[in-house]
């Protein structure tokens, strides 16, 4: 008969460790996971902090992360940082991220527009539902005019 041998708990710094070989996590989500395999609090502030501490945890990272990710999905600044936000990144850091990004907005809400949309764009209801489609998907009112602007003068140009 096999005797049957007992892991002991992992402490919350080596789930944390665990986690974190994954993926990037900010300390809120971290702080959550941690929290949903039972180890208290003071225990998972403790295994936060050390893990801080040897950068093997980063908000900055992890926000850099998120933004190249969501900026590659086809995402505007706006929505990136209101789900840097949900994550618990300080908006300064949430800023710094999508301006470190070297992305053109007005090139990438173009590109959207053309890849989504094509010909329905030559009519006023097809501009308009693109211009709410770049709005949800988190590009300012600006960007936005340009673009639908700009493809309906190639639109135009392409008539000729």
């Amino acid at each position: 008969m096999r005797k049957k041998t007992t892991t002991p708990p992992r402490s919350a710094y080596q789930r944390g460790i665990d986690l974190l070989a994954r993926r990037e996590y900010s300390q809120r989500e971290l702080r959550q996971r941690l929290a949903a395999r039972g180890h208290d609090s003071a225990e998972a502030e403790a295994a936060l902090d050390a893990l801080s501490a040897q950068d093997y945890q980063s908000d900055a990272r992890y926000a850099e992360m998120l933004a190249r990710g969501r900026a590659a999905q086809g995402y505007g600044p706006r929505r990136i940082r209101m789900e840097l936000a949900a994550q618990g990144i300080a908006r300064q850091r949430a800023q710094a991220a999508t301006d470190s990004l070297d992305q053109d907005w007005a090139q990438s809400a173009s590109d959207l527009l053309r890849r989504r949309y094509g010909a329905s764009l030559h009519t006023p209801d097809g501009r308009a539902r693109a211009a709410q489609f770049l709005l949800r998907r988190g590009f300012d009112a600006a960007t936005v005019r340009s673009a639908t602007r700009t493809e309906l003068d190639e639109a135009a140009a392409g008539d000729d």
